[in-house]
């Protein structure tokens, strides 16, 4: 059962005051002791207090206010403040079904958590606080978050990842959807890789930067054509945009090509390298996979990337599971915002 109020003249009140503390100058000092404290919301046996929601809140607040003001303010954080109930909710509800089961997340698990995020984001804690700052969080409410996700973690292996099952059929379907590729007579399938000299530099250093780009160009040519994978070669080393894809520019017709690829592509073999050209800003070389005919092209070997697919498709259905069991959770649950 779920019930949703329209929103009160306190909470509109509520709102002003937020309005006040943090676009007024200077910035008055208002301690939690000082609210008036209400209930929010209730999840079952539990409430959620206004000033569990202010407080979870507030960094959120300071950034909507010095982002935004006039008539929509108030409607900005309005918004602001039912997203952050609608997650303390989620969060009461998943830590109530912990506690139903015995299953806990303590503060070691939690410092764990944050060091781990610390680590891999490179920064010093001083400067990861103040991004956490600067997007409306405070390191509390992170590392409650941090716990609530751990909390989440074991719940899932609890009740849903035993329940997922990625059989090889259902692999075998998503690679031949997304590894292979119809290629119709008249077409060629090409991969592609770049190096981009400086357009800006002077004419008396143009030419060593060209020496320099071409060198480049020739390494990685002889890279590819001594077999190394050309889809890796375009991540690691091209400068064009379709380095991301793996240098893949899907199907021209020769007469949508321009006519330095042209002339490079058109007589090749598929699986075969073209020669290196010049463009009018730097090199290329090119990959034929398929060309001229009526040919299914297979842009990845099934056992490259049957792990990624597993992997991908078991975090795809995990999401799914773990949406529809908070659903559940929800709509056998009491709750009700005040």
């Amino acid at each position: 059962m779920f019930h949703c109020h329209a929103i009160s003249r306190i909470q509109i009140h509520s709102l002003r005051i937020v309005f006040l503390v943090f676009c007024a100058i200077p910035v008055p000092v208002i301690s939690h002791s000082e609210l008036i404290d209400r209930v929010v919301a209730v999840v079952n046996d539990d409430i959620i207090t206004l000033s569990e929601v202010e407080q979870e809140a507030e960094g959120m607040y300071r950034v909507i206010a010095q982002k935004d003001s006039g008539e929509s303010l108030l409607q900005i954080l309005d918004e602001a403040r039912q997203k952050t109930l609608d997650t303390l909710i989620d969060r009461k509800l998943i830590a109530q079904q912990g506690k139903q089961f015995n299953i806990s997340v303590n503060e070691k698990e939690i410092e764990n958590g944050f060091e781990k995020v610390l680590g891999r984001s490179g920064l010093s804690k001083p400067e990861f606080r103040k991004k956490l700052h600067e997007s409306g969080m405070t390191e509390k409410s992170y590392r409650a978050s941090i716990g609530a996700q751990i909390l989440q973690s074991k719940l899932i292996s609890f009740y849903v990842r035993s329940k997922i099952i990625i059989t090889e059929a259902v692999i075998l379907d998503y690679y031949d959807e997304n590894y292979t590729y119809r290629v119709e007579k008249g077409s060629y399938y090409i991969l592609q890789i770049g190096f981009i000299w400086d357009k800006d530099t002077d004419s008396e250093k143009l030419t060593e930067k060209k020496r320099h780009t071409r060198k480049r160009a020739e390494r990685v040519h002889n890279l590819a054509l001594n077999g190394q994978d050309f889809k890796t070669l375009a991540k690691k080393f091209s400068d064009l945009p379709s380095a991301t894809d793996g240098g893949d520019i899907g199907t021209f017709t020769l007469d949508e090509m321009a006519s330095t690829m042209r002339s490079a592509v058109g007589s090749l073999a598929p699986g075969s390298i073209s020669e290196i050209i010049e463009t009018n800003a730097g090199y290329q070389f090119f990959k034929l996979l398929s060309g001229d005919e009526n040919a299914i092209v297979i842009t990845s070997s099934f056992e490259e990337v049957k792990d990624e697919i597993k992997e991908k498709l078991y975090e795809q259905r995990l999401r799914d599971a773990y949406s529809k069991w908070v659903k559940e959770l929800k709509e056998k649950a009491y709750i009700q915002k005040l």
